[in-house]
Formats: structure tokens, C-alpha cells, sequence
């Protein structure tokens, strides 16, 4: 990633702290796959880069209709907030020409490297995850999206520097411990889908994949994904759709809309609640998954290695026709990247999107586990 015109105009430190932040735009990949690499084996996730704990990938898909949520009103405040990041890692954050410092990450990232899409808005905070027990659970308490941002976000950059000899101690990532440690630390969530095409006559799926455009993205910029994905969170500010959006079913509907079809994210909410029986596409989809042309499973949960970002990991089946009727006319760039076209769904085409590019932990897990179970979810 170029440093910003001005240079002249930036203090050393800030000229540092974007020098830094370009070799982790750059070199996200291999930073995270060597990250995961310092953790233990039994912590990554069908030997892919992500980490889970073993209460977060259950032995068999979920239907993600069973994975029971919960809403706290107050969560115990993490170990590390972002505005405590520059406590426990000094010189990590930059200071201004007047001296005074960048309070947190997303503080620096927004003056400094704004990419296009960048907005703290209210985010479902995850507290407690029981995948494996009888009753599969997420709990969640309301949060903001830069907390991932400020302490994940940080501690990627804090590794970036150590590559580049810039630090010599990684006090944050140290500080956290733990990445599977929900309490450590302020993070918010994503959903992220396996998108599978099925023709039932063939017997064979396909799915796209997202690149992810890091002049766009604050998150995973230049790596491969799964399509869609988005941080589960409310679709605005306004109090009611805190209830009305809290669904991981209703999340992943937005994000068709926006990812596959080119949709704003504005949904008029600010106004008035998402009316999601009367929004076409959120009606054909939620009918489609009560009579079954849609089955959507859970598979998990991982954190990645290098940010710890958090992401759910679901699949959903679609049957051939439906798919066609619904997503025939995808975009093939939106607003956070490109949209690839559809590719097998088979060991050998999942093994060369693995082998040969750069694709974010989370999809490489989600990608992994579901050709694990590839007879189950297309039952």
C-alpha cells in the first residue's frame, strides 16, 4: 500500500506507523499463516490457519436454525479496550505534529489510511459460545465495530512491526494470551457463508468467491473469501433494530443483497424496522429455507491468527434453480471487491483455490470443514 501524498507533511512516527501498516496491507497472508504457526496444533482448525476452542466446532453441521442466541444488556468489560492498547505496547500508536497521540487504532487508520468502507457502527459482541452441547448457543452483548479494530487491528500491526525488527517485544499480542479468551479483549463478530449452488440432478455444487479490495476494506484487504460475509450488527443505530436484526439468518440476507446483488447497506431502518416479510428477497429466501430448496448450517466459530477477527462459520445450500432465479445476475464488483465466478465444489478445486491464493483464515477453515462434511450439507 503507497504511503499517503504529504509525506513531508507527517511526523516520524506517523511515516513509521504507515510504513508498517502498507508491509501488513501487503503482506497479510503470510503474516497470518506464520502467526498460526506460534500457536498450537490443536487450536487450528482442520490444520488451517483459524483457531477455535473446542467448544467451538461441533462434531457435525448445525442447522443454524438450532443455534439458539442470547442478547446480554451488559457484558463484563474485557481485560484490553482499544484506548488501553497504547499502555500496554507504548510506541505503537503514532503521535501528531502537535504532539498529540492517536488514541487508538481505528483513530490512526481513519486519519492516516481510510480505506472506503470504515464506520464504527453498533456491533454484536460475542461473550460465551457452547457449539458442541446439546443445545448450541452464541452469547452476545452489544459492542462497536472499530473494538475488533482497536485491540485485533493493533495487535496485527504490533506483529507487522515485529517482522520488520520496528518492535522487539509483542506486549499486546502477550497482554492477550489467549485469542480464543472472549473475556480478554473488545471484538466484534462476523458471519461468513459458503455459498453452494447445488444441483440435485447431478449431484454437484459450486460456489463464488470474494477478493477483497484493500482500498476498500479495513479488514483482510487482498485476500480471497468466502461470499458473503459481514460483522453481525444491527442494520443502523436507531434502538429497534437492535431485536428486529438479531439473527444470524436476517445478517446473512443483508449481505446477499449487498454483496451478491449490489445493494446499499442503507435499508431505511433509521426510520422504521426492517420489514423482512415484505422484502422480496428476504421472503423468497427465508420461504425457500422452510420448504428446503435452502438448507443453512453452522459448522463454527474461529478467530484469526493475526487480528483475531471473529467469524461464524455457516454454509448455505442452494438449490441450482433457486440459485439461478435469485443470484443468475450477481455483480461482479461491489462495494468492498470482486466477485469471482463460480468454481467446484470439489477437493481438487478447494485444494487449488487453498494451495495457489491467498485466502483469509476463516474461509480457509469454513472451506475445509465443509468439504469434511460435504455429505451432510448436501443431503
Amino acid at each position: 500500500m503507497p504511503i499517503p501524498e504529504a509525506d513531508e507533511d507527517r511526523t516520524a512516527s506517523e511515516r513509521e506507523w504507515l510504513r508498517v501498516y502498507g508491509y501488513l496491507q501487503e503482506n497479510r497472508y503470510e503474516l497470518a499463516v506464520r502467526a498460526a504457526g506460534e500457536y498450537p496444533p490443536e487450536l487450528r482448525v482442520a490444520g488451517t490457519p483459524l483457531l477455535a476452542a473446542p467448544s467451538w466446532v461441533p462434531d457435525s453441521p448445525v442447522p443454524l436454525r438450532d443455534v439458539e442466541l442470547a442478547l446480554r444488556d451488559a457484558a463484563p468489560e474485557p481485560r484490553i479496550t482499544g484506548t488501553g492498547v497504547a499502555a500496554i505496547a507504548p510506541g505503537l500508536l503514532p503521535e501528531r505534529a502537535d504532539g498529540t497521540p492517536y488514541r487508538t487504532q481505528s483513530e490512526a487508520i481513519g486519519e492516516l489510511a481510510p480505506p472506503a468502507v470504515f464506520e464504527n457502527r453498533p456491533a454484536y459482541r460475542l461473550t460465551d459460545v457452547d457449539l458442541r452441547g446439546d443445545r448450541p448457543r452464541l452469547g452476545f452483548a452489544l459492542g462497536r465495530f472499530f473494538d475488533g479494530t482497536d485491540v485485533g487491528g493493533a495487535a496485527g500491526h504490533e506483529y507487522a512491526a515485529a517482522a520488520l525488527g520496528v518492535v522487539r517485544e509483542q506486549r499486546l499480542r502477550q497482554a492477550v494470551k489467549d485469542p480464543c479468551d472472549l473475556a480478554a479483549r473488545s471484538h466484534a463478530s462476523a458471519v461468513g457463508a459458503l455459498t453452494l449452488r447445488y444441483d440435485r440432478q447431478t449431484g454437484t455444487a459450486e460456489f463464488p468467491v470474494h477478493w477483497r479490495d484493500p482500498k476498500r476494506v479495513g479488514h483482510a484487504g487482498g485476500l480471497f473469501q468466502v461470499i458473503p460475509v459481514g460483522i453481525f450488527q444491527p442494520s443502523g443505530e436507531a434502538g429497534w433494530n437492535v431485536a428486529n436484526d438479531f439473527s444470524l439468518w436476517r445478517g446473512l440476507l443483508r449481505e446477499y443483497a449487498e454483496e451478491l446483488l449490489g445493494a446499499g447497506e442503507d435499508h431505511g431502518s433509521e426510520t422504521a424496522p426492517i420489514d423482512y416479510g415484505a422484502w422480496p428477497l428476504a421472503r423468497r429466501m427465508t420461504e425457500a429455507l422452510d420448504d428446503g430448496r435452502i438448507r443453512a448450517w453452522c459448522l463454527g466459530l474461529g478467530t484469526d491468527p493475526l487480528t483475531f477477527a471473529m467469524d461464524v462459520l455457516t454454509v448455505v445450500v442452494i438449490d441450482a434453480p433457486l440459485y439461478d432465479d435469485l443470484f443468475g445476475a450477481a455483480v461482479t464488483d461491489n462495494e468492498e471487491g470482486t466477485v469471482l465466478p463460480l468454481r467446484p465444489f470439489t477437493p481438487d478445486s478447494v485444494g487449488g483455490l487453498l494451495d495457489n491464493h491467498p485466502v483469509q483464515a476463516a474461509g480457509a477453515g469454513l472451506l475445509t470443514l465443509a468439504l469434511a462434511h460435504r455429505a451432510a450439507i448436501l443431503k
